[in-house]
């Protein structure tokens, strides 16, 4: 006796910071027979892991390389500085890269924001992660500028944070293989991109029929009824007759002007 195929399911990365929960609960519910497995993975491996067919879409960080994938941007994350509580930073609600000029700006080896140079004073030595360098924040060694949804994942009652308006942003996107865009692949752009039950997925539609033309409304076009008819034609015909009637006075007028008559 041969072992039933497991049924279809569709495998879904994500990077830290990124909550798939809106659109996991809506495929659950569109698709309840086709399982949905979450796979969280470090933001510098999503792009491996999808090109060696470990999930088959991904909720990443762009840039992606888009020789080999495709990409569907979602929404752009605000930077913010993390520090402790105590903080000077934390006299403002939002600040500059200028005013980090003099802070050691911690720069950590899986850093997502992509500096090109980051702002501030560079610290001794990168932490390996984020995680790592929060700790460093608690401990007053620097301050760490990350996504707002990093601060968050790594919230300590300690710190806190402040958006930094001028800093680079972080660009969320649905990714995968460009040679592997499957029906399920579709079914998931479909949600995310908020489209209804009856349009979710991106395949192919057979052409709408052409519309047929409207029947006219009854009445419509048709010729004036008989009674519409008779009234103008009583109208008509007394013109008609004032007109025959002035030619009569026209036609007494003329036998008056016959040739006079000489006296004798």
């Amino acid at each position: 006796m041969t072992d039933s195929p497991e049924p279809p399911s569709f495998r879904l990365a994500y990077v830290p910071g990124v909550t798939p929960a809106k659109w996991v609960r809506i495929w659950h519910e569109r698709l309840p027979d086709i399982p949905l497995e979450l796979l969280q993975v470090a933001a510098a491996e999503a792009s491996d892991v999808l090109r060696d067919g470990g999930a088959d879409a991904g909720l990443v960080r762009l840039p992606v390389d888009r020789t080999v994938f495709s990409a569907i941007p979602l929404y752009s994350e605000t930077s913010v500085v993390v520090v402790p509580k105590d903080h000077v930073v934390t006299a403002a609600e939002e600040v500059t890269l200028e005013d980090l000029a003099d802070e050691v700006v911690l720069h950590p080896l899986d850093d997502v924001i992509g500096w090109d140079r980051p702002p501030g004073e560079a610290a001794f030595e990168r932490p390996a992660t984020t995680a790592d360098a929060i700790e460093l924040v608690a401990a007053n060694i620097g301050v760490l500028v990350v996504p707002q949804s990093l601060a968050r994942l790594h919230h300590r009652r300690d710190l806190t944070y402040r958006p930094v308006t001028d800093a680079p942003q972080s660009d969320i996107a649905l990714s995968w293989r460009e040679d592997a865009t499957t029906d399920m692949v579709e079914d998931f752009i479909g949600i995310v991109r908020g489209r209804t039950v009856n349009s979710s997925r991106g395949r192919t539609q057979p052409e709408p029929e052409p519309e047929r033309k409207q029947r006219p409304e009854r009445g419509a076009g048709r010729k004036p009824a008989s009674g519409a008819g008779k009234g103008t034609a009583r109208g008509s015909s007394g013109a008609a007759k004032g007109f025959r009637g002035g030619s009569g006075g026209s036609k007494g007028a003329g036998a008056r002007r016959g040739k006079p008559k000489r006296r004798g």
